[in-house]
């Protein structure tokens, strides 16, 4: 499983954003992935990196779509091939 984080930031006039991210994590939750919501970005994971860069163009495209002029997208991505990972498994090891 690759484990990815993204940080999505439509550049709007109010200070609020989250409604326009909650717009972002359906997007990449429609594409059939789990997806973990976090306070400052959102991890989620997908069996390959085509679903991987898929969920990130709809989550971009999502927040474009709001109206937002501009959106500033950050991504994250670990592609581990030495043994099986998961979100879970990664916050697990922390423990």
């Amino acid at each position: 499983m690759i484990v990815a984080d993204i940080s999505v930031i439509p550049l709007v006039g109010g200070t609020s954003v989250s409604p326009i991210v909650k717009k972002c994590v359906m997007a990449m939750e429609a594409r059939g992935l789990k997806v973990m919501p976090g306070p400052m970005s959102t991890s989620f994971e997908a069996h390959t990196l085509d679903e991987i860069l898929g969920a990130v163009k709809a989550a971009h495209e999502a927040a474009l779509a709001t109206g937002a002029r501009r959106v500033v997208t950050t991504v994250k991505i670990d592609d581990r091939k030495d043994k099986e990972q998961s979100m879970a498994s990664k916050v697990d090891a922390l423990r």
